[in-house]
C-alpha cells in the first residue's frame, strides 16, 4: 500500500509503515513546507497514496467540497504515546485494507468509514 503523511501526522510513522511492507513518503518531505491541503489531497489521489492525517479539514475538503481522493485516514487520539497511535493505525489498515479508498476517522472509541 502507498501512503502519504501530512505535515499534522507523526513523521516517526513513516518508518513503522515502510518496516510493515508499505511505500510512505512524508508530505513535507516530498512537496516542501506548507502545501495547501487541497494540493496535498490531489498529490495522494494523482500518486494513489492514502492520506494520514490529525487535520479535521480534510474531513471537510472531502464531505463538504467532494474532493477527490484515494483514501483517507483521519486520526483522533489526543496526546496519546508513538506507540499507541502506531497500533492504531497498523491496527486499521491491517483489518480494513478493502476500504482503505475511503474516509476512515479513528478514535480511541471507535474506527469509522464514510
Amino acid at each position: 500500500m502507498r501512503f502519504l503523511l501530512d505535515d499534522s501526522a507523526d513523521g516517526r510513522l513513516q518508518a513503522t509503515l515502510r518496516l510493515n511492507g508499505h511505500d510512505a513518503i512524508l508530505v513535507a518531505h516530498a512537496y516542501g513546507p506548507a502545501v495547501p491541503d487541497h494540493e496535498i489531497l490531489a498529490h495522494a489521489d494523482g500518486e494513489d497514496r492514502v492520506l494520514i492525517t490529525c487535520d479535521r479539514d480534510f474531513g471537510e475538503l472531502i464531505v463538504k467540497h467532494l474532493q477527490r481522493h484515494r483514501g483517507v485516514i483521519l486520526y483522533r487520539l489526543g496526546n496519546r504515546s508513538f506507540s499507541y497511535i502506531e497500533s492504531r493505525i497498523l491496527q486499521v489498515i491491517e483489518h480494513y485494507a478493502d476500504q482503505l479508498d475511503q474516509f476512515i476517522i479513528v478514535t480511541d472509541k471507535d474506527i469509522r468509514v464514510r
